[in-house]
């Protein structure tokens, strides 16, 4: 992990944290000031950020909203204080409504972003300075610890070369906490192609199958949010095989994030909940899909089926019969 502490001092009404990384701090001062890089991780899993305005000058201004699976909101601004190339950056942060004005009730802090070598790689240190204890405790109270961990802990795969980090390594899956998984799989074409792979469905049916031996039966596809999806398989040559699952598109953001519910067919009780996003670089995209399970016995069983292995032989033939088709 490469977040290595984050202190709160009620004296000095501030929040530290320190994360090192085995990249150079060129390379990490300019994932923090560019805003597509910023993207990928300025925002705990399950909220990615996207910024809508970066005038990165002393005076100017960045404007992002964090979303929810479900479509909620968190939106903030910074105003540029001081910038020294290269090597640190400060600036006001403030939560703000959909206008960008400050929201009342919410604490705007100054905080610094600061750059350096360490070891063979590099270090982050970030301040906030908060102009009262309660201004500090109510950002605690919010989760602003454990959301700047695992915000922070995303950088690692930031920084390197996407293809270094995920080509040849298949799908991984990784367990975050007792109900979220998160699977990575490169695959090795453009995003848009991948996301149509997931909205067409004469392509779904190519590559979606699982093991060998199985067919895709039916394929309702939800294009956008509110739409619903039914996908149901069959093995070939065996009657009554089938198994199928349905759900809902929650919210959709062509070709960077679809998020929907997802239950088998048939079955009782709660839905899962699956948050697509989909990255490129260089010709190549990462599929990041976070799950999100009702609990920690239901997350272990689905995953006692093979899930992984199953998702794999899926991906590997979708670059097959989409990608190099």
């Amino acid at each position: 992990m490469p977040v290595t502490d984050i202190t709160t001092d009620p004296e000095k009404l501030e929040m530290t944290l320190v994360a090192e990384f085995a990249a150079p701090a060129h390379r990490l001062w300019h994932a923090l000031t560019d805003p597509r890089q910023l993207e990928r991780f300025w925002g705990p899993p399950g909220w990615p950020a996207t910024f809508t305005e970066f005038d990165f000058t002393v005076g100017g201004r960045a404007r992002y909203h964090m979303t929810s699976p479900r479509g909620e909101a968190s939106r903030g601004a910074w105003e540029f204080l001081r910038i020294d190339d290269g090597s640190s950056f400060e600036v006001i942060d403030a939560f703000v409504d959909e206008h960008g004005a400050a929201l009342d009730g919410f604490p705007a802090m100054r905080m610094t972003f600061a750059v350096a070598d360490a070891g063979d790689g590099s270090r982050l240190t970030n301040v906030s300075y908060f102009t009262s204890l309660e201004a500090l405790e109510q950002i605690v109270a919010m989760g602003g610890v454990e959301g700047a961990r695992q915000a922070i802990s995303q950088l690692d795969a930031v920084l390197q070369d996407l293809r270094a980090y995920a080509q040849g390594k298949g799908t991984r899956t990784e367990l975050l906490d007792d109900t979220h998984v998160r699977i990575t799989r490169l695959i090795d074409g453009p995003r848009d192609v991948v996301w149509r792979a997931h909205h067409d469905p004469e392509l779904m049916r190519k590559w979606l199958l699982g093991p060998d031996g199985w067919s895709m039966t039916e394929c309702e596809i939800a294009q956008g949010a509110g739409d619903r999806y039914r996908y149901v398989w069959e093995q070939d040559g065996v009657p009554d095989s089938g198994f199928g699952f349905e759900g809902e598109s929650l919210l959709s953001e062509p070709p960077r994030r679809a998020v929907t519910t997802e239950k088998m067919i048939g079955m009782d009780g709660p839905s899962t909940l699956n948050d697509m996003t989909l990255y490129e670089e260089e010709g190549a995209t990462l599929l990041t899909l976070l799950i999100e399970y009702p609990d920690k016995d239901t997350r272990d069983m689905i995953l006692a089926t093979g899930m992984t292995d199953g998702m794999e032989a899926s991906y590997a033939r979708l670059e097959e019969q989409v990608i190099r088709a």
